[in-house]
């Protein structure tokens, strides 16, 4: 690639111009991207082309035209050392029901290269990380749906890879096990050093977990940045009340203040710095508790405020009442979805694939 030296160094994964097209659909077109090291999001609507992109840099399908680069090698012509070097974990459910975790884990490390020896030592250690190591010898036909996600995950952490790529990890799970997912998902970057590709369409999932994000949508890449320009500080205050909202809200509207009410929250048009002075006082003066007065930050779900496909978690609503539509409840995926045979962690089986 022109960029060998950028890719190597700098990025994790880079694609040049890359395209994949279908007799009746173009699942990429043209894509150029770098991903630096980090989690990063992947964020698009269903058939945007995420699972056609993970195929691809995995080396399990050729592009049409152009160039992709993981970890420095062209996915053309090192598609089985990649695969030696990342972890992936499938969307769809790939656990056969009569295996236990450690048998599968196991396995799995031994089909990325590990000794006998090694491939037990490092299953221990990664099914406790991920908070299995108790239920371990449990056939996974029993296990719940978080259970499974997490022996996924921990199949694709094994041999100790330099980056993994996660397509919808969170598939499936109630508000709870979502955030234990992403507190994981987290502590593999923090902890471990290795970098992360997570893709979801559940918007504020990626707010709360990603150093980056990464937007396609038709195959196209609609932008790339870090979370935190996409969640820029804007000149509005939100503040939350123990109680007596409306009243608060009366007392600052009174003030000459614009407010408008979001559920719990206040949000307040920051006029000059006199604005946190007036909602100090009003809440002092009503003798009602402030729980928080922060500036608000946009959300990444305010660039998709017409695609019904892409759906926003709030971060501030309670984590154990109502939950947003998972992949599974929305329409199907009108691209090729990536593989999910747990069998293909080997560089011939998967060519064969």
């Amino acid at each position: 690639m022109a960029r060998a030296t950028t890719v190597e160094h700098v990025t994790v994964i880079a694609t040049e111009s890359l395209s994949k097209r279908y007799p009746r659909v173009t699942a990429l077109d043209r894509l150029t991207v770098d991903i630096t090291p980090g989690v990063t999001g992947l964020v698009g609507a269903n058939g945007a082309g995420k699972s056609t992109l993970i195929k691809i840099l995995l080396g399990l399908a050729p592009a049409t035209e152009g160039r992709a680069a993981v970890l420095g090698l062209d996915v053309a012509a090192h598609g089985a050392e990649i695969r030696g070097l990342v972890g992936y974990m499938p969307e769809h459910d790939c656990l056969p029901p009569d295996v236990s975790a450690t048998e599968f884990v196991v396995h799995m490390a031994r089909m990325s290269g590990l000794p006998p020896a090694a491939a037990r030592e490092r299953t221990a250690d990664t099914l406790r990380h991920v908070g299995l190591y108790e239920e371990r010898y449990r056939p996974m036909g029993g296990y719940s749906t978080g259970m499974k996600q997490r022996v996924k995950l921990a199949q694709a952490l094994v041999h100790d890879p330099r980056l993994v790529l996660l397509d919808e990890p969170t598939n499936g799970l109630d508000p709870a096990g979502r955030d234990e997912m992403l507190g994981l998902i987290r502590r593999v970057h923090t902890d471990f050093g290795i970098s992360v590709l997570v893709t979801s369409h559940l918007l504020g999932e990626l707010e709360r977990t990603s150093d980056h994000i990464v937007v396609i949508d038709g195959g196209k890449l609609l932008r790339a940045s870090s979370t935190s320009d996409f969640t820029q500080a804007t000149a509005s205050l939100a503040v939350e009340v123990t109680d007596r909202e409306q009243e608060l809200l009366a007392a600052l509207t009174a003030a000459g203040l614009t407010v408008q009410a979001k559920g719990h929250l206040l949000h307040v048009d920051i006029a000059d710095d006199a604005t946190y002075d007036a909602v100090r006082d009003a809440v002092a003066g009503l003798g009602v508790g402030l729980v928080r007065m922060e500036q608000r930050r946009h959300r990444i779900a305010e660039l998709f405020t017409d695609d019904e496909d892409l759906t926003y978690e709030d971060p501030d609503a309670p984590t154990t009442e109502g939950t947003a539509p998972t992949a599974e409840a929305t329409a199907p995926r009108a691209e090729a979805t990536a593989p999910t045979d747990p069998t293909l962690k080997e560089g011939e089986g998967r060519d064969a694939a």
